[in-house]
C-alpha cells in the first residue's frame, strides 16, 4: 500500500503500535471479546506508552502527533482488537478533544493534561434516548445555581461511561446547549450496567443519569449556548479516526485472507488459484486503497485546520460500509473457518457492524454530504 510520506517520526509511531499490538493486544483479544473487558493492566500499558495522548500537543500532555499520528496509531490498534480502538477514541478523540477543542487554558492544564497522559480516562456524553441522530433533541439541563452549574438528566449508549474519570457533557441551559466538563466521582453521576452487545464487546457502553450532579460555574467548556459547535467540530475527528481503526481492520482481515487462500486446499489446489477467491481478495484490496488514500489525504488536511466535516462524513460512510464488504468477504473466503470463534474473522464481523450507526448513523453523514454537494454546486 502506498506509504504516503510520513515522516520517521510517525513511521516509528506506527511501528511502535504494531509491535505492542502484536505482543500485548492480539494474544488477549479474544479474552477481550468472550470477558467483555479490556483489562486495567492494558489500559494502563496503554497510557503510560502515551497512546492515550498521541494526538494532543507536548505542552498538554501528549505525544505531538496530531491527527495523522492518531490514524496511525489506530489503523494498527483496531488490526488486534476493535473493542480497544473504540476505547481509545472515546476517551481522546472524542471526549478529551471537546476539552482540546472548546476548553480554556485552565482547563486544558487541569483536565486535558491528566487524560493526554493516560493518568485519567475520558467520555463523550451526547447521546439520549430521544436525541440519537436527531442530537441537537437533548433534554439534559443545566442551571447555574450560585457558583455551580446543576446538572440533571440522562445520556445512553456512553463508550468508556462506567469506567471514565472525566466526562465532556452537553446540556440544555436557558441559552441553548452548552458543554460541560464533570468529574464521575461527583455526587449524582451515576452509571449503569454495561449493555450486552453484538460486538465491540471489551468496550464499556453504559446508560448514564445526572441527578443534580454540582459542577464548578468555570465547568462550562465554552460560551454557554455554543456547545452544539463543539460537539460537531469534535465528531469530525471522532469520524476520521474511526475511519482509520475501519482501514486498520480491513488491512488485517485482508492478509488473512490472502494468506489463507494460498494454504487452504480445494480439488487438488490451493483456493487462491480460483478466479471467485481471487475476485473477492481483490474488491478488498480496492476498497482498502480507497480508504487509505482518503484518510490520510483528510488528517493530513485536519492538521492544517482546515474545515473537514464533509470529508469526515464521507470517511464515515466510506469506510464503515467498505469494512462490512470487507469483513464478509473475509468470511466467505474462510468458509466454515470464518465462521468458528477458532479464527478472529467472526469478531471482526460482529465488531464491523455497529460503525455504521455509533459517531452518526451512516443515514446523517449522507445529510451532511448532500448539504455540503449542493452548498458548493458539487465542488470538491
Amino acid at each position: 500500500m502506498n506509504e504516503f510520506s510520513f515522516s520517521e517520526e510517525q513511521r516509528m509511531l506506527r511501528d511502535m503500535t504494531r509491535d505492542f499490538v502484536n505482543n500485548e493486544i492480539k494474544p488477549i483479544a479474544a479474552k477481550i471479546d468472550s470477558e467483555e473487558k479490556i483489562p486495567n493492566e492494558l489500559i494502563q500499558k496503554l497510557g503510560e506508552l502515551g497512546f492515550l495522548g498521541v494526538s494532543f500537543p507536548e505542552e498538554y500532555g501528549g505525544g505531538g502527533f496530531g491527527e495523522i499520528g492518531y490514524c496511525l496509531m489506530q489503523e494498527e490498534i483496531a488490526r488486534g482488537c476493535m473493542s480497544t480502538a473504540t476505547f481509545i477514541g472515546a476517551h481522546q478523540s472524542i471526549g478529551s478533544n471537546v476539552i482540546y477543542i472548546g476548553g480554556t487554558e485552565e482547563q486544558k492544564q487541569k483536565y486535558l493534561m491528566p487524560l493526554a497522559k493516560g493518568e485519567k480516562i475520558g467520555a463523550f456524553c451526547l447521546t439520549e434516548a430521544q436525541a440519537g441522530s436527531d442530537s441537537f433533541n437533548i433534554k439534559t439541563r443545566a442551571h447555574l445555581d450560585g457558583n455551580e452549574w446543576v446538572i440533571n438528566g440522562e445520556k445512553l449508549w456512553i463508550t468508556n461511561g462506567g469506567i471514565a474519570d472525566i466526562v465532556s457533557v452537553f446540556a440544555r441551559t436557558d441559552k441553548g446547549i452548552s458543554a460541560f466538563i464533570v468529574e464521575t466521582k461527583t455526587p449524582g453521576y451515576h452509571a449503569g450496567p454495561p449493555e450486552k452487545k453484538m460486538g465491540i464487546k471489551g468496550s464499556t457502553t453504559n446508560a448514564i443519569t445526572f441527578d443534580n450532579v454540582r459542577i464548578p460555574k468555570e465547568n462550562l467548556i465554552g460560551t454557554n449556548g455554543r456547545g452544539f459547535i463543539v460537539a460537531m467540530k469534535t465528531l469530525d475527528a471522532g469520524r476520521l479516526g474511526l475511519g482509520a481503526a475501519c482501514l486498520g481492520a480491513s488491512k488485517e482481515l485482508l492478509e488473512m485472507s490472502a494468506r489463507y487462500a494460498k494454504q487452504r486446499v480445494q480439488f487438488d489446489q490451493t483456493i487462491s488459484n480460483f478466479q471467485a477467491i481471487q475476485f473477492m481478495l481483490s474488491e478488498m484490496a480496492t476498497l482498502v486503497y480507497a480508504m487509505e488514500s482518503m484518510v490520510y489525504r483528510t488528517a493530513v488536511d485536519y492538521d492544517l485546520k482546515k474545515d473537514v466535516s464533509r470529508q469526515s462524513a464521507i470517511i464515515k460512510l466510506f469506510c464503515s460500509e467498505s469494512l462490512d464488504k470487507i469483513a464478509d468477504f473475509a468470511v466467505q473466503i474462510h468458509g466454515g473457518m470464518g465462521y468458528s470463534r477458532e479464527l478472529p474473522i467472526e469478531r471482526f464481523y460482529r465488531d464491523s457492524r455497529i460503525n455504521r450507526i455509533f459517531e452518526g448513523t451512516n443515514e446523517i453523514q449522507k445529510g451532511i454530504i448532500a448539504r455540503e454537494v449542493l452548498k458548493k454546486n458539487g465542488s470538491v
